[in-house]
């Protein structure tokens, strides 16, 4: 099961990449057009990067500590976020 562990982290180093790429798009926007609009979606795509950086981290430093039971829920959560995410940077872009 340690392969579902990596593909979890994986995953979130991937919508880590994603957050990353649309934090840049909205501040462009925002220096750009001055709308608060943009600002806040920034704001709200550094905060999910915070908690997918942390989520690398812990499944990196505690994967011991999960259950075998546990990782397919861990990877399919991370997944469904990263479909929820290419959505948003294609409609973004």
């Amino acid at each position: 099961m340690e392969l579902m562990m990596d593909f979890a982290i994986l995953v979130a180093l991937a919508n880590s990449a994603i957050l990353i790429s649309l934090m840049y798009l909205y501040s462009r926007i925002a220096v750009r057009t001055k709308a608060v609009h943009p600002v806040g979606l920034a704001i709200f795509a550094g905060l999910l990067l915070l908690q997918n950086l942390l989520t690398v981290f812990a499944y990196a430093t505690m994967a011991p500590f999960f259950g075998d039971a546990a990782l397919p829920y861990l990877s399919g959560v991370g997944t469904l976020e990263f479909g929820g995410l290419l959505v948003l940077l294609r409609l973004t872009v």
